[in-house]
């Protein structure tokens, strides 16, 4: 069964830039949608981006502009990238296989296609 690993988070300044990795293993990425969503404290679990198979993009308003999200299907990798880091971008960000919805609920899902996540702090 698939399992997904997510890696790059950390604490950055305001105005910084992470790059976020979603390592898939048990499935392939070719093929499929992936997801990123984003749960700050005591926030709902929103989908921030998404990148379907056919090559459609999508992008919650807030970061249109300065997330960009990617994949290599090869490496069996999806990537996030976050430039000009804001505070409310701070949260634990996890990354999904076939799950594309506006929020879901419980966060993490409790299914091998969602991640365990990584968490992006933003500081002053």
């Amino acid at each position: 069964q698939a399992h997904l690993v997510e890696s790059g988070g950390g604490s950055v300044q305001i105005g910084g830039s992470l790059r976020l990795s979603c390592t898939v293993s048990g499935s392939t990425l070719d093929g499929s949608n992936v997801a990123w969503f984003r749960q700050a404290r005591g926030s709902k679990c929103e989908m921030v981006s998404s990148y379907r198979h056919d090559g459609r993009t999508f992008y919650l308003d807030s970061v249109k502009g300065r997330f960009a999200i990617s994949r290599d299907n090869a490496e069996n990798t999806a990537y996030l990238q976050m430039d000009n880091l804001k505070p409310e971008d701070t949260g634990m960000y996890y990354c999904a296989l076939n799950i594309i919805a506006p929020e879901v609920s419980p966060c993490p899902l409790p299914s091998n296609l969602f991640g365990q996540g990584t968490q992006v702090t933003v500081f002053s």
